[in-house]
């Protein structure tokens, strides 16, 4: 991919693999897809019942053409609704859902289907992984966050008052249906929160892609060829490392770039999407990573620089004070930081930087002055 022109293949049709061996699975790109899921479902599970898991909101836009061709397929079909927003993400919601589903009497060899962003993604691929010690899932991510990160991979799970995403397990999806028309549907801010995780792809290990992102952003967001190209991208570079390292034990942890500052400052705020959503969050950590980065002496300034503005011009919140609202004392977010998942022994792991795609994992980050750094950045306008 160069930094300024598209490449030549703009097919309506992009199809990433997961390799995971016998548990591998199509990511499959374009628009439309929503009309097409019972036919390419009942291909995969013929005639089974499908138990569709997904928020109030999603359901108003896109459960008519999604059941319509469940129908068409002749496949049943039972749907079971949340509330949109973080706070479904919880072990009562959780609870009620598992009920629910066994409670419709779906067998094990059944399909759940997660239609909806993150959270409903999350929240249903958790169900499905317990339900009757587990039944196969499909994920039709319906927002830019889910169809480039959350839906791919297999993790999944709830939020508790420790911290966000605590408690899950890892349950890979049989097969992703990203349908690019159903972003046209999403609010201007949560498209640009989406974004942020696609710009996190190139500035893991991609410098490349991070500048043609700069080119070409206004194309992802205006709905042209650049959107179903930066979607395959990015799925792609997320196949590629959950293929190397499915449960996060070594590469993987690369890809929360940016989450370990970004899920405490949602901690901060009580997961209220009014004041902070999941992406916005992120762009926050990783200016915050790139940043620290700066002061630990490994990474150039420009670099830090260069991140911020990018974001910012796309319309993304690059500072804590950018947070409406007052957030809790540096204190406070240590304690939130210091249940991130990739804390290991007591020790803080971070996900820092040497330059622009140059990202690693550092183990044993100091806490005081991951502490002062806070102190300090909380004063920045």
């Amino acid at each position: 991919m160069s930094e300024t022109t598209m490449p030549a293949e703009t097919n309506v049709r992009r199809t990433v693999r997961v390799d995971l061996a016998e548990r591998g699975y199509d990511i499959v790109i374009g628009d439309g897809l929503i009309g097409e899921a019972g036919e390419r479902i009942a291909a995969l599970f013929p005639g089974a019942r499908v138990a569709i898991i997904t928020d109030e909101t999603v359901a108003t836009l896109h459960l008519p053409a999604f059941t319509a061709s469940l129908d068409a397929a002749g496949l049943g079909h039972e749907t079971f609704l949340v509330k949109p927003g973080e706070p479904s993400k919880s072990f009562p919601v959780f609870e009620d859902l598992c009920d629910r589903v066994l409670g419709a009497h779906f067998e094990r060899n059944d399909v759940i289907v997660a239609l909806g962003g993150g959270v409903i993604g999350d929240l249903a691929g958790f169900v499905a992984g317990v339900v009757r010690r587990g039944m196969p899932f499909i994920q039709v991510p319906t927002t830019l966050l889910a169809q480039v990160d959350s839906s791919v991979g297999g993790k999944t799970g709830i939020n508790t008052a420790q911290g966000k995403n605590l408690i899950g397990l890892f349950n890979q999806p049989a097969l992703v249906l990203a349908d690019t028309s159903a972003l046209d549907t999403l609010a201007p801010r949560d498209f640009r929160a989406g974004y942020g995780e696609v710009a996190k792809y190139g500035l893991i290990d991609d410098p490349t892609f991070f500048a043609w992102l700069e080119q070409n952003w206004q194309g992802i967001f205006d709905g042209g060829p650049e959107r179903i190209e930066a979607v395959a991208h990015s799925c792609q570079a997320k196949a590629r490392v959950v293929a190397a390292d499915e449960r996060e034990g070594g590469m993987r942890a690369l890809l929360n770039l940016g989450h370990t500052f970004g899920h405490a400052l949602e901690r901060a705020v009580g997961y209220d999407g009014a004041l902070l959503v999941h992406g916005e969050g992120v762009s926050i950590g990783m200016v915050l990573a790139h940043d620290f980065s700066v002061e630990l002496g490994i990474c150039p300034k420009e670099v830090a620089t260069r991140v911020r503005e990018h974001l910012s011009t796309v319309g993304l919140p690059t500072h804590m004070s950018d947070i409406p609202g007052q957030l809790p004392g540096t204190a406070e977010l240590m304690r939130y930081i210091a249940q991130d998942k990739k804390v290991s022994r007591g020790a803080l792991t971070f996900i820092l930087t040497r330059g622009l795609g140059c990202s690693f994992i550092e183990k044993g980050v100091n806490p005081a002055a991951v502490e002062d750094f806070l102190e300090r950045q909380r004063l920045v306008p």
